[in-house]
């Protein structure tokens, strides 16, 4: 279940950079998540009690705030495939992180699989014509650190708590910054959104954004955090499909090695023995379910 939303998001690529207009990542992250985390409140029909009043606003920070503007920034910015790759190095951080703050195990098979993971990133992004806008990588770079530090401390704090609640709040806490951001860098529109870019906007919300986000959540608090990190690689693999299928990119020889050390990776980490994270009940989709 947890492997559909990184599955969902490497459409998400596609998705803006043949529907959506140029020049406005900070606007498209907005709408993204916003109106996702309005839904998913009215769903879960719980507001954040306690410390969970600033932890909302810490994780909707790293995890939609600054990811989302970071991703189409990056997604504006590059092909959609390399933008979506550059986030290979987020499982070998969230590994690092799992292991001294979650005190998770960090075995060297994790090790040699993350590594890997980075390497097949930089084999798919250094070849190729199409040309590297620093700034894109930079982007896409920035984004994959602040996911791997939110979806940490996720972990951290999320346990007892439904995913769908706290995924709501991170998505209201992000998107109102988001908010603040695009009001003040970003000019509006020149024109009004088109029936397509709509739809785009829905899709991304509804799909791309509440219903995988709840997934995944779901999948960080059930599973040791380096498995839903891992997983997360299945995006780029996505993206770079369906930019070779549908928007006729161009494949190397040598991104397509890349490419399958990518995969290997992912393998590697995923079929490691594994036992439940420690201080972590099991979590069903039963409650979630209901509340929908």
């Amino acid at each position: 279940m947890t492997a559909l939303a990184p599955v969902v998001w490497g459409t998400t690529y596609l998705t803006t950079t043949t529907f959506l207009p140029p020049g406005h990542p900070l606007l498209i992250a907005t709408v993204r998540a916003l109106p996702a985390g309005f839904i998913l409140l009215l769903v879960a029909r719980r507001l954040p009690t306690g410390s969970w009043w600033w932890r909302s606003w810490v994780l909707g920070a790293l995890n939609f705030t600054v990811f989302f503007g970071c991703l189409f920034i990056a997604a504006d910015r590059l092909p959609g495939g390399v933008a979506a790759v550059v986030g290979g190095i987020q499982p070998l951080i969230v590994a690092v992180l799992g292991w001294r703050i979650l005190s998770e195990r960090l075995t060297v098979v994790t090790i040699i699989a993350g590594t890997a993971g980075v390497i097949g990133v930089g084999l798919i992004v250094a070849p190729g014509d199409a040309a590297l806008d620093p700034v894109g990588v930079a982007a896409a770079l920035s984004g994959a650190v602040s996911m791997a530090v939110g979806t940490v401390l996720t972990k951290r704090w999320g346990a007892g708590q439904p995913p769908l609640a706290v995924t709501a709040w991170q998505l209201l806490a992000g998107g109102i910054l988001l908010a603040a951001l695009t009001a003040v860098v970003e000019p509006p529109p020149d024109a009004l959104p088109t029936a397509p870019q709509l739809g785009a906007y829905a899709y991304l919300t509804l799909v791309g954004t509440a219903l995988a986000y709840v997934l995944w959540f779901r999948g960080v608090r059930s599973l040791p955090t380096r498995l839903p990190a891992f997983v997360g690689l299945l995006s780029p693999v996505v993206a770079v499909v369906l930019g070779l299928v549908v928007a006729g990119e161009t494949l190397s020889a040598l991104q397509a090695v890349g490419l399958v050390t990518v995969l290997a990776s992912v393998t590697a980490a995923v079929a490691q023995p594994r036992t439940r994270a420690s201080n972590v009940p099991p979590v069903g989709l039963e409650p979630t379910l209901k509340r929908f």
